[in-house]
């Protein structure tokens, strides 16, 4: 067997150590973040259309800052960074409106519907847009900003309000954010609840 060449030799000698550099992803981080509510239905109770008014609770937009599941820190009124090592489980707006589906069936009585479900019997429909979901690094603090759009009857009068929390951060790391947020959502999600129980 005829011996490789000296330029080929060299050549895997220079590559060899790049090996070790390429990645095919990022490293995922210890832990992922998500969101509890705290007000749930309690386990095994029955709720009814039949017996209690109807809502579906929809996905809120969000603007591209926010349609990631990392967390963005805003620095200013023109610059947004994101937290570093810190990802949601999944999308934010998706955690939210969960959050805010369990906190408007526990503190209104209403039941809550998906989106297939409502075809038959839509109810009330919350909407709307979450326009912070993050950290405001000159507050130190985490902010959550809510436009809620509510149609209390199919077809009748919008009612719109804008929804704000905002809870201190010790520091900006993947813990304290997660709780800072934790704690934000479920005061915008039971002021709204709130508001729509009226």
């Amino acid at each position: 067997m005829r011996p490789a060449p000296l330029k080929t030799l060299l050549a895997l000698a220079t590559l060899a150590p790049l090996s070790a550099c390429i990645s095919f992803g990022a490293k995922p981080p210890a832990s992922l973040l998500t969101l509890t509510s705290a007000s749930t239905v309690p386990v095994g109770q029955t709720q009814s259309s039949a017996t209690s008014p109807t809502i579906t609770v929809m996905v809120p937009a969000v603007g591209g800052a926010l349609a990631t599941q990392r967390v963005p820190v805003s620095q200013g009124e023109t610059a947004i960074a994101y937290v570093k090592d810190a990802l949601w489980v999944e999308p934010p707006a998706r955690l939210f409106a969960r959050l805010m589906a369990d906190t408007v069936a526990a503190k209104t009585g209403r039941v809550v519907l998906s989106s297939a479900q409502s075809f038959a019997d839509p109810g009330a429909r919350l909407s709307g847009e979450l326009r912070q979901f993050g950290v405001d690094a000159g507050g130190n603090q985490a902010v959550v900003v809510y436009d809620a759009s509510l149609m209390r009857s199919p077809g009748h009068v919008v009612e719109k309000r804008r929804f704000m929390a905002t809870a201190s951060l010790a520091k900006v790391d993947p813990a304290n954010v997660g709780i800072g947020l934790n704690q934000a959502a479920n005061q915008v999600a039971s002021d709204v609840a709130d508001w729509v129980g009226k």
